[in-house]
């Protein structure tokens, strides 16, 4: 299917007359202020001596000076988000100190989403062995860029196959501790094979897996999403509206996208995220990001809201066996 414009592509899905009733339910349960977990958050520090920079990088490289773990609690805290989970800043490298730190300090509020190496022309550390190392400092996730969001290290479509991301994948299934990926929809088809070969990793697709970035939207893409649902321990992250679509509050254009998503994966595989710091930037907040779920779904229940801004993030993040 051609690209088309937003707008009218998901005016199209939302009049099509697909029923969606999977998502909702005849159970009510109030998302309480201070109950809201946000599944995606990046914060750095201006303390370069005892947090620094990976070597490369350089102040001038930040978005901005600061984005310390007190902001994000402090802006967090007007819109009900009282619960984070930390993803590595690319200019900290391998050195996971700040957040660590953080966690360490109040592991009631924050976890964190960590950075392995997988691919490299040298030898590494063994990936998996690294991943359990960091868990230990409530780090229960880890990102991978996909072949289409990261420097070129490969050609071909079988962007994973190596024993790195095996690697990955066998550590997380045994462990509990998902992939949590940064990727466009050309890349699932890898995910998909991969998620075959490891069903019982837990996956986790960040940002809609950037549909809507250019401002278009393609039918056959929503579909390759929605069916990761066949793989039953793959999540989908609900957020960053400041980048996709329309890019201004209330991001009312993103609702028939949800609404498919949910379909597929259920409210208990959906988990919303800011993606702060950008969501809290240029007339963008916490609370308009929350509404969205909250306010502006007209199809999901109280308790589909409940799973998606509390729970399904709380049960993977906060509540480990």
């Amino acid at each position: 299917m051609p690209a088309l414009t937003r707008r009218s592509c998901l005016m199209g899905i939302a009049t099509s007359g697909m029923t969606l009733g999977s998502s909702t339910s005849a159970g009510h349960r109030e998302v309480k202020p201070s109950q809201i977990v946000d599944a995606h958050v990046h914060v750095w520090s201006t303390n370069t001596t005892q947090f620094p920079l990976a070597p490369g990088f350089s102040k001038s490289d930040l978005w901005f000076p600061s984005y310390p773990v007190e902001e994000v609690r402090r802006l967090g805290a007007a819109a009900g988000v009282n619960r984070f989970n930390l993803v590595q800043m690319t200019w900290y490298g391998l050195d996971h100190s700040y957040i660590l730190d953080a966690i360490a300090r109040d592991p009631q509020h924050f976890v964190g989403t960590g950075i392995v190496p997988a691919v490299a022309d040298v030898a590494l550390a063994d990936p998996g062995r690294t991943m359990l190392e960091l868990a230990q400092g409530g780090i229960y996730a880890f990102r991978i860029r996909g072949h289409s969001t990261r420097p070129k290290i490969g050609a071909g479509p079988r962007w994973m196959d190596y024993p790195g991301f095996e690697k990955m994948f066998a550590t997380g299934a045994q462990h509990n501790l998902a992939l949590s990926f940064l990727l466009g929809p050309k890349d699932l088809p890898e995910v998909d094979r991969m998620c075959k070969r490891f069903p019982q990793t837990p996956v986790i697709l960040d940002h809609f897996c950037l549909i809507g970035r250019q401002k278009t939207l393609v039918d056959k893409e929503i579909q390759a999403l929605c069916n990761m649902a066949q793989h039953r321990r793959v999540m989908v992250k609900l957020g960053a509206f400041y980048g996709l679509g329309a890019q201004q509050p209330p991001y009312l254009d993103m609702v028939p996208l949800i609404q498919r998503i949910v379909d597929a994966f259920g409210p208990d595989r959906c988990m919303w995220e800011s993606d702060a710091p950008l969501q809290t930037r240029d007339g963008h907040t916490f609370a308009a990001a929350v509404a969205v779920i909250g306010e502006h779904c007209p199809f999901l229940s109280e308790t589909d809201k409940h799973k998606i801004l509390t729970t399904t993030a709380e049960n993977f993040f906060f509540r480990r066996l």
